[in-house]
């Protein structure tokens, strides 16, 4: 994973981040998704899935920057 990680380019991550880890833009369909989660009112299935769908993105963004940088030993 790490070394698959490494080789994606962060520039492509961000460019993901940004169109569809936000789309809709108005307002961003992740940030709807999470406040229903808070609120508990992710409920039905695709809820979830567009949770997972647009959250995607930044997850692998997260992981990008703590591992990718790294070299295993």
């Amino acid at each position: 994973m790490r070394d698959w990680l490494s080789r994606l380019p962060l520039s492509l991550v961000l460019v993901v981040c940004l169109t569809y880890g936000l789309a809709p833009f108005a307002p961003p369909h992740i940030w709807e998704k999470l406040n229903m989660l808070v609120r508990g009112e992710l409920i039905r299935p695709i809820d979830w899935f567009d949770l997972f769908a647009h959250g995607t993105p930044w997850i692998l963004l997260v992981l990008k920057l703590a591992f990718g940088r790294q070299r295993p030993q």
